[in-house]
């Protein structure tokens, strides 16, 4: 088996924020939107590919991040999304959406402009609050 290393556009375009049990939980540097990227430990490239057992545990914690975007931060709305047409790494977009974000209602992909990233102890305080979804 191969060493898992993410993609360098993933790396180039997010905050690593660790690892779930099953991905790498990524942030997406642009703070407009509280976009999350989780990358699962495989060489698979689609997530209908997955064995049932690891989609599922994969879908999970999709989920433990949707939980914390509604829950914790207050969004209404989740997308979420397993494109992979730029990046060939599987990776799952779970993003939280309001009608005050820069480009409601449409999609981010291609109508986010550049934004004012995160500071550090945000971002260090999205990730623990993440984590403790999950617990």
């Amino acid at each position: 088996m191969t060493t898992f290393q993410l993609h360098p556009q993933l790396l180039a375009e997010c905050h690593q924020l660790g690892r779930l049990s099953h991905c790498q939980l990524l942030l997406h540097k642009n703070a407009a939107v509280l976009w999350f990227i989780l990358v699962p430990d495989t060489e698979i490239t689609d997530l209908l590919e997955l064995p049932p057992e690891e989609a599922q545990a994969v879908l999970e914690e999709c989920r433990q991040v949707a939980r914390y975007i509604k829950q914790q931060a207050g969004y209404a709305k989740i997308n979420f999304g397993a494109i992979g047409n730029l990046v060939p790494q599987l990776h799952l977009h779970v993003i939280g959406r309001r009608p005050e974000d820069p480009c409601w209602p449409q999609p981010v992909w291609g109508h986010l402009k550049a934004q004012e990233g995160y500071a550090d102890r945000d971002i260090a305080a999205i990730k623990t609050a993440v984590l403790e979804v999950g617990e």
